[in-house]
């Protein structure tokens, strides 16, 4: 049991949930104390220990019951051949010898009662090369495959056929009624054996699955580098970063709201004193930030601005309020789109209502309709992001209009994934727009972003 539960916390792992090493250890202490008799109360304890976050739940009960069921235990299934007559035996025995050798076996196995054997189910798992899979979304079509291979399609009809026979040699209806309910109960019964199986040896090699990359390297992977699947696991990274910064930002503002002293409130509470301040007040200093985001969603930024928003929209009840938009080359309120949803769903809808483009950016023109239509949204507690790489495809970079809302804004920052070497060359206009921002981070990878986030928000 000891070793399924580490097989179980591996899976856990691969699938995107993170469990410590310390949360292992509190697993194995809770089932050392509460046994594995009650299935209820194990899957409690697992839980409860292994599970820190709601949106995790599914995913540990979808693993559960592919772990800890016995993967040998035979289906429940019915044996017709038992309430048959020596004649009634004969007669089917000589109606299956019409079909082929593989029909007749699954036909008799109906008959019989029997599940399909653990050399039978191997068997179908090389053919349908089932130990090279590891995604739990191909369980369905993985079990169809082995059906297919069973020819189960052919057997249904089979089975039809051969009632059919055994009517014209003279079996009595109700013997056929039962007969047929009972083996088309039994080759369902074989289906849930087929799809139990394969969701258990996928679970099994979600287990086995190493990454290739430590977690540490792929922080300081260049955005431009990453695979889909790389990708993938930096999502699931910016909601832990987004929990630390969440924290120290609470932190940061609850010291700050009693931090300086506030001569003119701590007079009027204490007139019923004779002005003596025996009840001092503080200033309530508003820290939270008001943010304006501009994101280039072109295909080389697009790394870079999802991770950015993903990570401002986890941490946005420490946020005053954030306007976002994002750009190629025209301009797209997008917000709206972060209202009760999750922060990877909103963007994955986000870049989908805005198609991929290699040259047509162009964020002079996006700033011009920022003015147009968004300029209210600006004022001097504003703190303007901008996440783009300043290459306009030698369109007008509007630098007048850049002036204008970094001028009506508190401070303005740029982030950009290319280093300051790079500036000025090609369409780059990054030179022309740096005289105008308040501070400017290079922001490759996710450890440059977290720090520039961290940076910029933190010292407000």
């Amino acid at each position: 049991m000891d070793q399924r539960i580490v097989q179980f916390i591996a899976a856990l792992r691969a699938s995107g949930i993170r469990v410590s090493l310390a949360e292992s250890a509190d697993a194995f202490l809770a089932i050392e104390q509460t046994g594995v008799r009650d299935r209820d109360v194990f899957r409690t304890s697992l839980r409860t220990t292994l599970i820190k976050d709601n949106t995790d739940v599914p995913r540990f009960e979808q693993l559960f019951p592919l772990f800890f069921q016995a993967a040998d235990a035979p289906p429940p299934m019915n044996n017709p051949s038992e309430n048959l007559t020596e004649e009634e035996a004969q007669m089917i025995s000589e109606a299956l010898r019409q079909y082929t050798e593989q029909i007749r076996q699954m036909l008799q196995k109906m008959l019989e009662g029997k599940p399909l054997t653990r050399d039978e189910l191997r068997r179908l798992e090389s053919q349908v090369n089932l130990s090279r899979m590891k995604d739990l979304r191909n369980q369905q079509w993985l079990s169809n495959k082995m059906e297919q291979a069973l020819q189960f399609r052919a057997v249904q009809q089979a089975l039809k056929d051969l009632m059919r026979m055994l009517a014209e040699m003279g079996l009595n209806q109700q013997k056929l009624d039962e007969l047929q309910e009972m083996m088309a109960a039994n080759q369902q019964a074989m289906k849930e054996q087929i799809q139990k199986y394969v969701g258990q040896r996928l679970a099994e090699n979600l287990s086995e699955q190493t990454r290739r990359e430590p977690l540490d390297d792929l922080f300081n992977r260049p955005f431009s580098a990453l695979s889909e699947e790389e990708m993938q696991s930096l999502r699931r990274e910016i909601k832990r970063l987004a929990a630390a910064l969440r924290t120290r930002m609470a932190l940061r503002l609850k010291r700050a709201r009693s931090g300086q002293l506030d001569v003119k409130g701590t007079l009027r509470s204490n007139l019923k004193h004779g002005n003596v301040p025996i009840q001092l007040k503080h200033r309530d200093r508003v820290l939270k930030p008001k943010l304006v985001v501009l994101c280039d969603l072109s295909t080389s930024m697009r790394h870079c601005s999802e991770l950015m928003l993903s990570m401002i929209y986890a941490i946005q009840d420490q946020i005053s309020k954030t306007h976002a938009f994002a750009y190629i080359d025209d301009l797209k309120y997008i917000s709206a789109y972060f209202d009760g949803r999750q922060p990877y769903e909103a963007v994955e809808e986000i870049l989908n209502d805005m198609p991929s483009g290699y040259y047509n950016t162009d964020l002079g023109h996006s700033l011009e309709n920022f003015t147009h239509s968004f300029m209210d949204t600006v004022d001097y507690r504003t703190t303007l992001i901008v996440v783009g790489d300043a290459r306009n495809n030698y369109n007008d970079p509007r630098l007048e209009v850049f002036r204008d809302i970094a001028h009506r804004s508190r401070s303005t920052i740029w982030l950009n994934p290319e280093a300051n070497t790079s500036w000025g060359y090609g369409d780059s206009d990054m030179l022309k727009y740096a005289p105008l921002c308040s501070r400017i981070f290079q922001v490759s990878n996710l450890s440059q972003l977290t720090v520039a986030i961290d940076s910029l928000l933190l010292q407000h």
